[in-house]
């Protein structure tokens, strides 16, 4: 638990503004695309494997100490009882979103069900299954940062307008006028 702790401190002190934490090492394969956003925005992050049912010590020291250390956002992924998100929420009070990962035969709905259907009194944002869910909550991230960060909110507003103008610029084949 030691290194585990100075493994934090040592993210302290890198101004790491969102944790992206999920249940085991093979979720990372949705959960990068949350990194990569984070990336693309220049959003200070680190990523752990913080498993609510195999290091439930490490799920609680990482909530508890996560206001403290500076985060702002955590974003959790996790699949089938997808207990991670949850639990996170209920041990801090920085802002959780959950993304559901398909992993059981039930491709990712256990997990969603799981993520949204939160006592009340401990809210997770819930995003959607998998990698588009995964994404949405780096941006999700981003924008609760830029309330507060100028220069960020710069950055996601060119962002949103780049994806309106690619949209605007396709063309199909058989569209009206062309």
């Amino acid at each position: 638990m030691e290194r585990i702790i100075e493994a934090m401190k040592t993210s302290q002190d890198a101004g790491v503004l969102v944790g992206v934490v999920m249940g085991s090492r093979s979720d990372y394969a949705v959960m990068k695309a949350a990194v990569e956003i984070l990336r693309e925005f220049g959003v200070a992050h680190e990523v752990r494997v913080v498993s609510a049912h195999r290091t439930p010590d490490l799920l609680h020291e990482y909530a508890h100490a996560a206001a403290e250390r500076g985060l702002r956002v955590i974003l959790a992924g996790a699949g089938g009882a997808a207990h991670l998100p949850g639990m996170m929420a209920a041990k801090t009070v920085v802002p959780v979103l959950g993304v559901p990962i398909s992993a059981t035969a039930l491709q990712g709905m256990d997990a969603l069900l799981s993520i949204a259907q939160m006592p009340k009194g401990v809210p997770v944002g819930t995003m959607a299954i998998g990698a588009a869910g995964a994404t949405n909550a780096g941006l999700m991230a981003v924008a609760i940062l830029a309330t507060t960060d100028a220069a960020l909110r710069e950055k996601l507003v060119a962002w949103r307008a780049a994806r309106r103008d690619e949209v605007l610029g396709e063309k199909l084949d058989d569209e009206v006028g062309s």
